[in-house]
Protein backbone atom coordinates (compact mmCIF):
# COMPACT_ATOMS: atom_id res chain seq x y z
CA UNK A 1 0.00 0.00 0.00
CA UNK A 2 1.03 3.54 -1.31
CA UNK A 3 0.00 6.44 0.90
CA UNK A 4 0.69 10.22 0.15
CA UNK A 5 0.70 12.77 3.04
CA UNK A 6 -0.28 15.94 1.57
CA UNK A 7 -0.68 19.27 2.88
CA UNK A 8 -0.03 22.66 3.08
CA UNK A 9 2.94 24.70 4.37
CA UNK A 10 3.72 24.30 7.87
CA UNK A 11 1.14 21.75 8.27
CA UNK A 12 2.83 19.37 10.30
CA UNK A 13 3.30 16.37 7.73
CA UNK A 14 7.27 15.57 7.97
CA UNK A 15 6.67 15.91 11.66
CA UNK A 16 3.93 13.50 11.59
CA UNK A 17 5.89 10.83 9.14
CA UNK A 18 8.94 11.00 11.83
CA UNK A 19 6.28 10.22 14.73
CA UNK A 20 4.72 6.83 12.95
CA UNK A 21 7.92 5.84 11.25
CA UNK A 22 11.51 6.50 13.66
CA UNK A 23 12.90 8.37 10.31
CA UNK A 24 14.33 11.35 10.88
CA UNK A 25 12.28 13.27 8.21
CA UNK A 26 13.48 16.70 6.80
CA UNK A 27 11.15 19.13 7.81
CA UNK A 28 10.79 21.87 4.95
CA UNK A 29 12.21 19.81 2.39
CA UNK A 30 11.72 20.20 -1.62
CA UNK A 31 11.77 16.35 -2.15
CA UNK A 32 9.64 13.90 -1.61
CA UNK A 33 10.40 12.15 1.34
CA UNK A 34 9.57 8.02 1.88
CA UNK A 35 9.19 5.84 5.36
CA UNK A 36 7.96 2.21 5.47
CA UNK A 37 5.83 2.14 8.67
CA UNK A 38 5.29 -1.11 10.02
CA UNK A 39 1.82 -2.09 10.68
CA UNK A 40 1.79 -2.73 14.77
CA UNK A 41 -0.55 -5.81 15.65
CA UNK A 42 -1.04 -6.85 19.07
CA UNK A 43 -2.16 -10.40 17.47
CA UNK A 44 1.41 -10.59 16.00
CA UNK A 45 2.82 -9.75 19.35
CA UNK A 46 0.97 -12.89 21.32
CA UNK A 47 1.56 -15.31 18.24
CA UNK A 48 5.43 -14.55 18.50
CA UNK A 49 5.26 -15.37 22.00
CA UNK A 50 3.62 -18.50 21.53
CA UNK A 51 5.65 -20.17 18.37
CA UNK A 52 9.18 -18.26 19.22
CA UNK A 53 9.76 -17.91 15.68
CA UNK A 54 13.09 -17.06 13.84
CA UNK A 55 11.49 -13.71 12.84
CA UNK A 56 8.14 -11.86 12.83
CA UNK A 57 7.20 -10.04 9.79
CA UNK A 58 4.56 -7.34 10.30
CA UNK A 59 2.45 -5.86 7.35
CA UNK A 60 3.77 -2.17 6.08
CA UNK A 61 2.26 0.72 4.36
CA UNK A 62 4.48 2.61 1.90
CA UNK A 63 4.37 6.58 2.81
CA UNK A 64 5.55 9.27 1.14
CA UNK A 65 5.87 12.87 2.69
CA UNK A 66 4.91 15.78 -0.53
CA UNK A 67 6.49 18.77 0.22
CA UNK A 68 3.78 21.37 1.64
CA UNK A 69 1.63 22.98 -0.95
CA UNK A 70 1.15 26.81 -1.08
CA UNK A 71 -1.60 28.28 -3.06
CA UNK A 72 -0.97 32.18 -2.45
CA UNK A 73 1.15 32.62 -5.47
CA UNK A 74 1.26 31.69 -8.96
CA UNK A 75 4.36 29.60 -8.92
CA UNK A 76 3.35 28.04 -5.43
CA UNK A 77 0.53 27.25 -7.48
CA UNK A 78 2.42 25.55 -10.52
CA UNK A 79 4.59 23.77 -7.97
CA UNK A 80 1.84 22.56 -6.10
CA UNK A 81 0.22 21.18 -9.49
CA UNK A 82 3.71 19.43 -10.34
CA UNK A 83 3.81 17.39 -7.16
CA UNK A 84 -0.22 16.53 -7.44
CA UNK A 85 0.53 14.88 -10.49
CA UNK A 86 3.45 12.80 -9.00
CA UNK A 87 0.87 11.13 -6.27
CA UNK A 88 -1.87 9.86 -9.03
CA UNK A 89 -0.03 6.13 -8.26
CA UNK A 90 -0.76 6.06 -4.95
CA UNK A 91 -3.70 4.54 -2.89
CA UNK A 92 -4.38 6.51 -0.23
CA UNK A 93 -4.69 10.20 -0.76
CA UNK A 94 -3.72 11.71 3.69
CA UNK A 95 -4.52 15.47 3.70
CA UNK A 96 -2.83 16.71 6.67
CA UNK A 97 -4.43 19.95 8.08
CA UNK A 98 -3.54 22.24 10.71
CA UNK A 99 -5.42 23.02 13.73
CA UNK A 100 -2.43 23.65 16.64
CA UNK A 101 -1.13 27.45 17.43
CA UNK A 102 2.06 28.29 17.77
CA UNK A 103 3.60 31.99 16.60
CA UNK A 104 6.70 30.63 16.24
CA UNK A 105 5.75 28.60 13.34
CA UNK A 106 4.11 30.86 10.13
CA UNK A 107 0.48 30.07 9.54
CA UNK A 108 -0.96 29.48 5.69
CA UNK A 109 -2.73 32.79 4.77
CA UNK A 110 -1.49 34.38 8.72
CA UNK A 111 -4.68 31.96 10.07
CA UNK A 112 -5.43 28.73 11.43
CA UNK A 113 -8.11 27.41 9.70
CA UNK A 114 -8.36 23.45 9.34
CA UNK A 115 -12.03 23.44 7.27
CA UNK A 116 -10.69 26.57 4.76
CA UNK A 117 -7.96 24.19 4.36
CA UNK A 118 -9.76 21.56 3.33
CA UNK A 119 -11.57 23.52 1.14
CA UNK A 120 -8.88 24.90 -0.73
CA UNK A 121 -7.25 21.29 -1.20
CA UNK A 122 -10.91 20.23 -2.17
CA UNK A 123 -10.89 22.79 -4.82
CA UNK A 124 -7.40 22.17 -6.34
CA UNK A 125 -7.62 18.26 -6.52
CA UNK A 126 -11.25 18.84 -8.38
CA UNK A 127 -9.12 21.58 -10.83
CA UNK A 128 -6.34 18.74 -10.79
CA UNK A 129 -8.70 16.66 -12.03
CA UNK A 130 -10.29 18.47 -14.62
CA UNK A 131 -7.26 19.23 -16.05
CA UNK A 132 -6.62 15.75 -17.18
CA UNK A 133 -9.80 15.30 -18.17
CA UNK A 134 -9.89 18.20 -20.54
CA UNK A 135 -7.13 16.85 -22.14
CA UNK A 136 -7.99 13.38 -22.43
CA UNK A 137 -11.02 14.61 -24.23
CA UNK A 138 -9.41 16.94 -26.68
CA UNK A 139 -7.44 13.75 -27.25
CA UNK A 140 -10.37 11.51 -27.87
CA UNK A 141 -12.50 13.89 -29.73
CA UNK A 142 -9.15 13.65 -32.72
CA UNK A 143 -8.64 10.02 -32.27
CA UNK A 144 -12.80 8.97 -32.90
CA UNK A 145 -12.36 10.37 -36.22
CA UNK A 146 -9.91 7.69 -37.11
CA UNK A 147 -10.71 4.19 -38.62
CA UNK A 148 -8.83 2.45 -36.10
CA UNK A 149 -9.33 -1.14 -33.95
CA UNK A 150 -10.07 0.99 -30.93
CA UNK A 151 -12.87 3.38 -32.41
CA UNK A 152 -15.77 1.81 -30.36
CA UNK A 153 -14.01 1.66 -27.35
CA UNK A 154 -12.73 5.19 -27.57
CA UNK A 155 -15.86 6.48 -28.10
CA UNK A 156 -17.22 4.82 -24.77
CA UNK A 157 -14.53 6.57 -23.49
CA UNK A 158 -15.60 9.83 -24.43
CA UNK A 159 -19.08 9.92 -23.35
CA UNK A 160 -17.43 9.12 -20.03
CA UNK A 161 -15.34 11.69 -19.67
CA UNK A 162 -17.78 14.06 -20.75
CA UNK A 163 -19.51 12.86 -17.79
CA UNK A 164 -16.96 13.53 -15.69
CA UNK A 165 -15.95 16.78 -16.56
CA UNK A 166 -19.93 17.82 -15.80
CA UNK A 167 -19.40 16.39 -12.26
CA UNK A 168 -16.25 18.33 -11.37
CA UNK A 169 -17.91 21.36 -12.83
CA UNK A 170 -20.88 20.21 -10.65
CA UNK A 171 -17.39 20.46 -7.73
CA UNK A 172 -17.80 16.70 -7.18
CA UNK A 173 -15.52 14.22 -7.00
CA UNK A 174 -15.03 11.79 -9.92
CA UNK A 175 -16.26 9.03 -7.04
CA UNK A 176 -19.61 10.33 -7.18
CA UNK A 177 -19.77 9.07 -10.95
CA UNK A 178 -18.57 6.27 -11.53
CA UNK A 179 -20.90 3.56 -10.61
CA UNK A 180 -19.75 0.38 -12.13
CA UNK A 181 -16.64 -2.05 -12.46
CA UNK A 182 -16.76 -1.37 -16.24
CA UNK A 183 -16.58 2.46 -15.80
CA UNK A 184 -13.93 2.28 -13.65
CA UNK A 185 -11.53 -0.26 -15.51
CA UNK A 186 -11.68 2.43 -18.69
CA UNK A 187 -10.57 5.03 -16.55
CA UNK A 188 -8.66 3.52 -13.45
CA UNK A 189 -5.19 3.81 -15.33
CA UNK A 190 -5.54 7.91 -15.99
CA UNK A 191 -4.98 8.00 -11.72
CA UNK A 192 -7.88 10.53 -10.84
CA UNK A 193 -7.11 11.89 -7.58
CA UNK A 194 -10.75 12.51 -6.81
CA UNK A 195 -11.91 9.18 -7.50
CA UNK A 196 -8.89 7.31 -4.99
CA UNK A 197 -9.45 7.00 -1.04
CA UNK A 198 -9.14 9.91 1.45
CA UNK A 199 -8.22 10.24 5.16
CA UNK A 200 -7.90 13.66 7.15
CA UNK A 201 -5.45 14.10 9.66
CA UNK A 202 -6.36 17.12 11.94
CA UNK A 203 -2.87 18.06 13.52
CA UNK A 204 -3.81 19.75 16.90
CA UNK A 205 -1.39 20.97 19.79
CA UNK A 206 -1.35 18.81 23.20
CA UNK A 207 -3.63 21.47 24.39
CA UNK A 208 -6.31 20.42 21.98
CA UNK A 209 -6.77 16.16 22.66
CA UNK A 210 -9.95 17.04 23.72
CA UNK A 211 -11.11 19.37 21.11
CA UNK A 212 -13.89 18.48 18.25
CA UNK A 213 -13.64 19.34 14.94
CA UNK A 214 -16.64 18.66 12.87
CA UNK A 215 -16.68 18.28 8.94
CA UNK A 216 -19.25 16.98 8.26
CA UNK A 217 -20.73 20.01 5.41
CA UNK A 218 -17.84 19.65 3.49
CA UNK A 219 -16.40 15.92 3.85
CA UNK A 220 -18.19 12.87 2.77
CA UNK A 221 -19.01 11.02 5.62
CA UNK A 222 -16.53 8.01 4.13
CA UNK A 223 -13.59 9.95 4.49
CA UNK A 224 -12.10 8.97 8.03
CA UNK A 225 -11.31 12.26 10.31
CA UNK A 226 -8.72 11.87 12.99
CA UNK A 227 -7.65 13.98 15.26
CA UNK A 228 -3.45 13.87 15.93
CA UNK A 229 -0.44 16.05 17.49
CA UNK A 230 2.22 15.06 15.79
CA UNK A 231 5.00 17.37 17.63
CA UNK A 232 3.83 15.20 20.76
CA UNK A 233 3.39 11.93 19.54
CA UNK A 234 7.41 12.81 18.03
CA UNK A 235 7.93 13.27 21.17
CA UNK A 236 6.61 10.00 22.67
CA UNK A 237 8.47 8.28 20.15
CA UNK A 238 11.91 9.00 21.31
CA UNK A 239 10.83 7.67 24.91
CA UNK A 240 11.70 4.23 25.86
CA UNK A 241 8.63 2.19 26.62
CA UNK A 242 8.29 2.60 30.41
CA UNK A 243 8.34 6.52 30.07
CA UNK A 244 6.31 6.49 27.04
CA UNK A 245 3.39 4.60 29.09
CA UNK A 246 3.41 6.97 31.80
CA UNK A 247 3.50 9.53 29.62
CA UNK A 248 0.28 8.50 27.43
CA UNK A 249 -1.60 7.79 30.92
CA UNK A 250 -0.80 11.17 32.67
CA UNK A 251 -2.26 12.49 28.54
CA UNK A 252 -5.44 10.29 28.85
CA UNK A 253 -4.00 8.34 25.79
CA UNK A 254 -5.18 5.20 25.04
CA UNK A 255 -3.56 4.39 21.45
CA UNK A 256 -0.43 5.76 20.17
CA UNK A 257 -0.03 7.60 16.90
CA UNK A 258 1.10 4.66 14.52
CA UNK A 259 -1.72 2.58 15.64
CA UNK A 260 -4.50 5.08 15.06
CA UNK A 261 -3.18 6.21 11.82
CA UNK A 262 -1.99 2.40 10.54
CA UNK A 263 -5.58 1.72 11.24
CA UNK A 264 -7.70 4.88 9.46
CA UNK A 265 -5.38 3.94 6.75
CA UNK A 266 -6.93 0.32 6.82
CA UNK A 267 -10.39 1.46 7.47
CA UNK A 268 -10.11 4.15 4.65
CA UNK A 269 -8.63 1.50 1.98
CA UNK A 270 -11.03 -1.33 3.22
CA UNK A 271 -8.11 -3.23 4.32
CA UNK A 272 -7.87 -6.20 6.52
CA UNK A 273 -4.88 -8.56 7.70
CA UNK A 274 -4.64 -12.68 8.12
CA UNK A 275 -1.71 -14.47 9.16
CA UNK A 276 0.89 -17.31 9.18
CA UNK A 277 2.38 -18.25 12.03
CA UNK A 278 4.92 -20.78 12.73
CA UNK A 279 8.12 -22.12 13.71
CA UNK A 280 10.18 -20.20 11.02
CA UNK A 281 8.58 -17.32 10.67
CA UNK A 282 4.99 -15.57 12.20
CA UNK A 283 3.54 -12.80 9.69
CA UNK A 284 0.53 -10.34 8.40
CA UNK A 285 -0.50 -10.14 5.16
CA UNK A 286 -2.72 -6.99 3.82
CA UNK A 287 -5.74 -8.05 1.98
CA UNK A 288 -8.64 -6.16 0.61
CA UNK A 289 -11.67 -6.97 2.51
CA UNK A 290 -13.50 -9.53 0.94
CA UNK A 291 -10.49 -11.19 -0.40
CA UNK A 292 -11.32 -15.01 -1.15
CA UNK A 293 -9.30 -17.79 0.46
CA UNK A 294 -7.31 -18.26 -3.34
CA UNK A 295 -6.57 -15.06 -3.74
CA UNK A 296 -5.19 -14.52 -0.46
CA UNK A 297 -3.19 -17.75 -1.20
CA UNK A 298 -1.59 -15.97 -4.27
CA UNK A 299 -0.81 -12.94 -1.65
CA UNK A 300 1.78 -15.44 -0.10
CA UNK A 301 3.20 -17.05 -3.80
CA UNK A 302 1.33 -17.75 -7.16
CA UNK A 303 2.41 -21.53 -6.90
CA UNK A 304 0.01 -21.84 -3.58
CA UNK A 305 -2.63 -20.12 -5.33
CA UNK A 306 -2.21 -22.38 -8.50
CA UNK A 307 -1.75 -25.93 -6.78
CA UNK A 308 -4.48 -24.53 -3.96
CA UNK A 309 -6.07 -27.41 -1.87
CA UNK A 310 -7.60 -26.46 1.06
CA UNK A 311 -7.41 -23.55 3.64
CA UNK A 312 -6.58 -24.57 7.53
CA UNK A 313 -7.97 -22.25 9.05
CA UNK A 314 -8.68 -20.94 12.93
CA UNK A 315 -10.03 -17.61 14.23
CA UNK A 316 -7.07 -16.09 16.18
CA UNK A 317 -9.30 -15.03 19.03
CA UNK A 318 -9.97 -18.49 19.04
CA UNK A 319 -5.65 -19.43 19.23
CA UNK A 320 -5.63 -16.87 22.19
CA UNK A 321 -8.59 -17.91 24.30
CA UNK A 322 -8.03 -21.69 23.99
CA UNK A 323 -4.05 -21.18 23.94
CA UNK A 324 -2.72 -22.89 20.91
CA UNK A 325 -3.57 -24.78 17.62
CA UNK A 326 -3.17 -28.38 19.35
CA UNK A 327 -6.20 -27.01 22.03
CA UNK A 328 -8.08 -25.64 18.84
CA UNK A 329 -7.86 -28.42 16.94
CA UNK A 330 -9.13 -30.65 19.99
CA UNK A 331 -11.93 -28.23 20.48
CA UNK A 332 -13.39 -28.79 17.15
CA UNK A 333 -12.76 -24.96 15.64
CA UNK A 334 -10.10 -25.73 13.14
CA UNK A 335 -11.52 -25.40 9.42
CA UNK A 336 -10.99 -26.53 6.44
CA UNK A 337 -12.20 -23.85 3.66
CA UNK A 338 -12.31 -24.29 0.02
CA UNK A 339 -11.19 -21.59 -2.64
CA UNK A 340 -14.17 -19.35 -2.21
CA UNK A 341 -13.98 -18.55 1.41
CA UNK A 342 -13.77 -14.91 2.36
CA UNK A 343 -11.48 -14.61 4.51
CA UNK A 344 -11.99 -12.53 7.98
CA UNK A 345 -9.44 -10.26 9.60
CA UNK A 346 -7.17 -12.14 11.96
CA UNK A 347 -7.61 -15.43 10.36
CA UNK A 348 -4.54 -17.77 10.67
CA UNK A 349 -4.49 -19.82 7.85
CA UNK A 350 -1.80 -22.81 6.77
CA UNK A 351 -2.56 -23.37 3.15
CA UNK A 352 -2.37 -27.08 1.58
CA UNK A 353 -1.23 -26.86 -1.93
CA UNK A 354 -0.24 -28.99 -4.64
CA UNK A 355 1.99 -27.97 -7.36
Amino acid sequence: MKVALIGLTQSGKSTLLSAISGKKISVGSVHIEEAIVPVPDKRLDWLTELYKPKKTTPGTIDCLDIPGFDFTSDSGRAGARRLINQIRTVDLIVLVVRAFENTSVAAYRNTVDPARDIEEFKTELLLSDLELVTTRIERLEKQIHKPTKTQAKDKAELQLQKKLQDTIEAEKPISTAISNESDLEIIKSLGFLTLKPMMVAVNVGDNQLDKEFDFSQMLDESIPVIKISAQLEKELAELDDESKAEFMADLGLTESAVSKFVNSCYGALGMISFLTSGADEVRAWPIKNGTTALFAAGKIHSDIQRGFIRAETIAYEDMEELGDEKAVKAAGKARLEGKEYVVKDGDIINFRFNV
